[in-house]
């Protein structure tokens, strides 16, 4: 645990003594407010609720999420510390764990910062807390299943771009595969599987304000696959 917790520091120094970390976190801030009053006409639709918002949180994280995993094993990579990290008495699963952790502890506190729309939009309304409470569960859980495949996608690669471009195109595949048009497009026996493989699908029943375990595991199922691919992918790329 020690471990962990000393890569978990050594990484959020990292994302804070460099611009990542605030330019994240104010362009998510920025960018999730001024779409939720502005873009999609909150003020004109006359309801006090968050389902825009909490729509708008797989695409903003679709990119914002490989933003955060991009460098942290390309760089390491790049710079040849990678090397060095997996020589001292690191097991690696922990040193993938305390990555991992520094991202969601990044991610937590830009969505932890917008807990200021809902207060908005309670002082300016009487919303149903269910959908709210579940939309940012949904949206902690979806960011947790982001941040594990970018995590992935940024151990295959020097390069902190490939790493974002890739981290993209996963999470993208596994966002749109529970989507309508691609359900038409493929046998009805797929459909169920497709469904439950969809980040989306799982993430629009939490988001409704029906908190099932299932949807649950599924995310934490998820996240744990991707930690283990990576442990995987760094022990192969390790040991070549």
């Amino acid at each position: 645990m020690n471990n962990i917790t000393t890569i978990v520091q050594k990484e959020l120094r990292n994302y804070f003594n460099s611009p990542i970390a605030y330019i994240c976190v104010i362009f998510f801030l920025f960018l999730s407010s001024a779409l939720f009053f502005w873009g999609f006409g909150f003020f004109l639709r006359n309801q006090a609720d968050m389902r825009v918002f909490f729509s708008l949180m797989p695409w903003i994280f679709l990119f914002f999420a490989p933003a955060i995993t991009m460098s942290l094993w390309a760089e390491e990579r790049k710079s040849g510390t990678a090397e060095i990290l997996l020589t001292l008495p690191f097991r690696d699963y922990e040193v993938v764990l305390g990555k991992f952790l520094a991202s969601f502890i990044l991610l937590i506190s830009m969505i932890v910062l917008s807990f200021t729309l809902p207060i908005a939009v309670s002082y300016l309304g009487d919303p149903d807390g269910g959908p709210i409470i579940g939309g940012y569960l949904g949206t902690f859980l979806l960011g947790g299943a982001y941040l594990a495949i970018g995590l992935f996608a940024s151990t295959f690669t020097k390069d902190q771009i490939s790493a974002f471009i890739l981290g993209i195109a996963l999470s993208f595949f596994f966002f749109f595969i529970g989507e309508n048009f691609v359900l038409f497009a493929v046998p009805g026996f797929l459909v169920p599987v497709f469904k439950f493989l969809s980040l989306g699908w799982h993430f629009d029943s939490i988001g409704r304000g029906v908190i099932d375990l299932r949807d649950i595991m599924y995310y934490l199922s998820m996240i744990g696959f991707f930690l283990y691919l990576s442990i995987y992918s760094v022990e192969s790329r390790k040991w070549r």
